[in-house]
C-alpha cells in the first residue's frame, strides 16, 4: 500500500512540475495533479513490472515492490514522477490539438 501512496504523490508532483516547465501543455494545478496521479500509478506499476522481470502481472508487481527498502522507494518515486509528467504532457497535447481543431 505504501508504494501506491508514494506513486500517487510523486505522480502529482511530477505532473505539476511538468506543467510549470511546459507552459503550452499546462492543465492548471488541478488538471496537472489529476493527470499526474493517473500517470504516477501507471508509471510506478510499469517500472515495477520491468524491474521484476517483465512477466509479472500488475497485482504481483505491486506486491513485489511493497518492501520499505531504499531501492523500492526510489523506484516508486521515479516511476511515479516520470509517469505523472508523461501522462500530463499527453493530456496537454490532446487538449492543445482539440483547441486548434475548434
Amino acid at each position: 500500500m505504501l508504494p501506491l501512496i508514494i506513486q500517487l504523490i510523486s505522480g502529482a508532483v511530477g505532473g505539476n512540475i511538468a506543467g510549470a516547465i511546459l507552459k503550452n501543455f499546462n492543465l492548471g494545478p488541478i488538471g496537472n495533479s489529476i493527470a499526474g496521479l493517473v500517470g504516477g500509478v501507471l508509471g510506478g506499476h510499469l517500472l515495477s513490472m520491468l524491474t521484476s522481470g517483465g512477466t509479472a502481472s500488475v497485482v504481483s508487481a505491486a506486491t513485489a515492490g511493497s518492501g520499505l527498502d531504499m531501492s523500492s522507494i526510489l523506484s516508486s518515486v521515479g516511476g511515479g514522477g516520470v509517469g505523472g509528467a508523461i501522462v500530463m504532457v499527453i493530456v496537454g497535447l490532446i487538449k492543445a490539438k482539440m483547441a486548434k481543431a475548434s
